[in-house]
């Protein structure tokens, strides 16, 4: 059970300083021991032994477990909002280049940081209240704004038809995404991919999952008046 007394700021903790190698060490060993385990499943000593620190030293760097994750959280949906903040003000390409771009991002991002994803998974599936999935709400609130601001600058170009459904168009996106993210040893297999090295693999896999995205929201978007 979460139990935030006080809501914890990641940006504002770290600002001051860069992440410490055993910083990042904690955090990401917790994300991965918290995707594989669930957060129940997954204690302090969990997490400071696979991170060969001592509790004492996630507590004074994190104060709990439940901060630890939310720190986790922020750590992620900062960095993803800070591009896409710079993507939307970047006057050098055009609308449907920042879309394609958009995709591409989406698609790296999830498949770099599975463990993460795995866990904002679980975390909304859960049924209990918690300050964490107050924050995922939060944050895709944020991002579906800015992709709004996006599509409405395409929108006053011309490039983009007028009454577009942005959050079904990124759901659209992301269960596409998570859908073959979970399932692509079936898919590696119904389309005889088997002789392929994992790299090879991942490489033509995020390939063709951009350009099959890239080919969605082009029929979504595309004003053809």
């Amino acid at each position: 059970m979460f139990n935030f007394k006080q809501p914890f700021n990641f940006a504002s903790a770290m600002s001051k300083t860069e992440l410490t190698e055993k910083q990042l060490a904690i955090m990401e060993t917790a994300e991965k021991l918290i995707a594989d385990n669930g957060y129940d499943g997954t204690s302090i000593r969990d997490i400071a032994h696979a991170a060969d620190v001592n509790v004492a030293m996630i507590s004074y760097y994190f104060g709990s477990k439940e901060k630890l994750l939310q720190a986790i959280f922020e750590r992620r949906t900062e960095y993803w909002r800070t591009n896409l903040e710079s993507l939307i003000e970047d006057k050098s390409v055009g609308s449907f280049e920042k879309i394609y771009k958009l995709i591409d991002n989406y698609v790296e991002k999830i498949f770099n940081q599975t463990c993460f994803h795995r866990i904002m998974a679980q975390q909304q599936m859960t049924n209990e209240d918690s300050p964490i999935k107050d924050l995922i709400l939060e944050t895709k609130k944020g991002n579906q704004e800015l992709i709004k601001r996006l599509i409405q600058s395409g929108q006053k170009k011309g490039d983009f038809k007028k009454n577009v459904d942005t959050a079904l168009m990124m759901t659209t996106m992301m269960g596409t995404i998570n859908q073959l993210l979970t399932t692509q040893h079936h898919y590696k297999v119904l389309n005889n991919l088997q002789d392929l090295s994992e790299e090879e693999f991942q490489k033509q896999i995020k390939k063709k999952l951009s350009t099959h995205l890239k080919a969605i929201f082009k029929a979504i978007l595309q004003n053809e008046e």
